[in-house]
């Protein structure tokens, strides 16, 4: 599968989760459904999964993603009203 046709099936399954569970929850039900949804699909996804950062070769940090689909692409969830900058930030 290309990299087009997973990013936009990996939106498609957000957009489905959404409209069917609709707004409200915990973004650990969320994030639950996406697993669901994804797998269906055929991908790998693990959730809460530990990243190291690196800078010029050096760990500069580490993080948890959300999900990680097919051992390459990270998945922030946010299950707000409204994005702030705070959340923006992450999403960089």
């Amino acid at each position: 599968m290309e990299q087009q046709d997973i990013t936009s099936t990996i939106i498609a399954s957000a957009f489905k989760v959404h409209n069917t569970l609709g707004f409200g929850f915990l973004e650990s039900v969320y994030q639950n459904a996406m697993i669901i949804e994804l797998r269906k699909q055929g991908f790998r996804v693990e959730k809460q999964f530990p990243l190291e950062v690196y800078y010029e070769g050096q760990i500069v940090g580490d993080f948890k993603a959300d999900l990680l689909v097919n051992h390459g692409i990270t998945i922030e969830l946010k299950a707000v009203t409204q994005l702030q900058v705070a959340h923006e930030v992450q999403l960089v």
